[in-house]
């Protein structure tokens, strides 16, 4: 294969699917106590970091260094790789694209690095739209255009609990203003310009969630879909919400599964147990 698409863990992509279209994945690290691991290994899985989280012990993220990402270009490279697409979250809420900006530099084969302005999901749409772009031989430049159209298309919506967990992380972005009130409601939240941003409050849990139906029906509208819904530690409200967009949006999902699952470790460290998002994905 002559041009290889690399993105990041907080992707969120099923191994099997990013094997399937040769992505490359690098890992972030979850750093619990004085502990560091990569994403994805069985010390940092989501069930652990809820449970961390739940016990009040000390839970952050880092990022990929740049020689890590750079590790992943030389493999694509020695594999074949002529030129590569590298395809990040926001680079507002990670320093993952700033590391694949400088190890780009050191590649031994040409980098177009993309800031997908997303997080979870909705960045590892934009990854298989690039692979997909390949597959009739698109070039590295087409690939990368599929990438951010895909990623500026999608609608990343999520439910939680508190605001703590994005506070202390220091990824609470726009919504910030939420934050003094946000005792007595349940915010819900989206992803703007590559930032956390408040949409709604609700006062409970249950119309919470009921209204994220809404808002991704809205924005899924009349076009085709791609649809993921993930949780922390909340997998049947989770499910419910699931079954009941595949029935609601089965005309524009035309066959297609929702995604369901558990997120991982990395976004989970930032906004705590009880999270519920939907990535709503057109098929541009």
């Amino acid at each position: 294969m002559s041009v290889v698409v690399v993105t990041d863990s907080t992707a969120s992509l099923p191994p099997e699917v990013a094997a399937a279209h040769g992505i490359i994945v690098v890992p972030l690290q979850v750093v619990i106590g004085a502990n560091a691991y990569d994403e994805g290994s069985p010390q940092a899985t989501p069930e652990k970091v809820a449970e961390a989280l739940r016990e009040f012990r000390p839970v952050s993220t880092s990022r990929p260094a740049p020689r890590v990402i750079l590790d992943a270009y030389e493999r694509a490279a020695a594999g074949g790789a002529k030129q590569i697409v590298s395809i990040h979250i926001s680079g507002d809420m990670s320093g993952t694209f700033e590391s694949a900006q400088l190890a780009a530099r050191d590649a031994p084969v040409r980098v177009i690095c993309v800031d997908s302005r997303q997080v979870g999901v909705a960045t590892g749409y934009a990854a298989l739209a690039a692979a997909d772009a390949l597959v009739g031989g698109g070039s590295v430049e087409f690939a990368a255009e599929a990438a951010r159209r895909r990623a500026d298309a999608c609608s990343s919506l999520f439910y939680v609990d508190t605001l703590e967990y994005l506070r202390r992380g220091g990824r609470i972005g726009a919504a910030t203003a939420l934050f003094g009130g946000a005792l007595a409601f349940k915010p819900l939240l989206t992803i703007e310009d590559g930032v956390v941003a408040s949409l709604e409050k609700v006062r409970t849990t249950g119309r919470a969630l009921a209204r994220l139906g809404d808002l991704a029906a809205e924005a899924a509208g009349d076009e085709a879909i791609d649809l993921c819904v993930a949780h922390l530690a909340n997998p049947d409200r989770a499910g419910a919400l699931a079954e009941a967009l595949a029935t609601r949006l089965a005309d524009n999902l035309q066959g297609r599964e929702v995604w369901c699952g558990e997120l991982g470790a990395v976004l989970g460290a930032h906004v705590g147990p009880g999270m519920i998002a939907v990535c709503v994905a057109p098929r541009v």
